[in-house]
């Protein structure tokens, strides 16, 4: 499926809502119903469609283990405001969301409870490694912590101590294409 964008000046824009609404009491007849039709009306296959809607929804599941939950918490505000996107729908089950956040330091203990979780998920499945804690351990390098990538696939790393919310948002915007880009 191919979706273009073009520029529309405001006559252009006027001409359609009167050609729908000449469509719509049934004054549109012939060739202009035909062209109307043709312009207005897209088609395509079920797995292209269902493919589409995949590739750009998002239902993230939280899992947010230390300071850094606060920051991803806060792409809901209105500062980031990640509704506009659709994707502040946060889901509390691994049965119903296809991103895990990882937020925050993974103790040892933790590490296969969330690989459980993300096993769980549906597919296609993807998930963001949030913090320095997270994904190198950052300032608690010690026996108790691993990196979420030691046992589980991440596709995103988003760096800092905590990282900001728009850090996140972006991560999100460039992971969504599943290419697992580090933000």
């Amino acid at each position: 499926m191919e979706i273009k964008r073009e520029t529309l000046d405001p006559s252009d824009f006027r001409v359609r809502q009167l050609q729908a609404r000449d469509m719509l009491r049934g004054d549109l007849q012939g060739e202009e119903l035909e062209k109307f039709v043709e312009q207005s009306v897209m088609t395509t296959t079920v797995e292209k469609a269902v493919a589409w809607s995949q590739g750009n929804s998002i239902y993230p599941m939280t899992f947010g283990l230390a300071c850094c939950a606060i920051e991803m918490m806060s792409i809901v505000a209105a500062r980031v405001d990640i509704a506009r996107f659709g994707w502040e729908a946060f889901r509390a089950s691994p049965r119903q969301a296809d991103l895990l956040i990882l937020s925050g330091r993974v103790s040892v203990k933790m590490a296969p409870v969330i690989r459980r979780i993300y096993d769980q998920m549906l597919e296609p499945k993807w998930a963001i490694s949030m913090g320095a804690c997270c994904s190198s351990m950052g300032v608690f390098n010690n026996y108790a912590l691993v990196p979420s990538d030691k046992f589980m696939p991440i596709d995103v790393h988003v760096p800092g101590c905590p990282p900001p919310a728009r850090r996140l948002a972006r991560a999100l915007r460039r992971g969504r294409h599943r290419g697992g880009a580090d933000a």
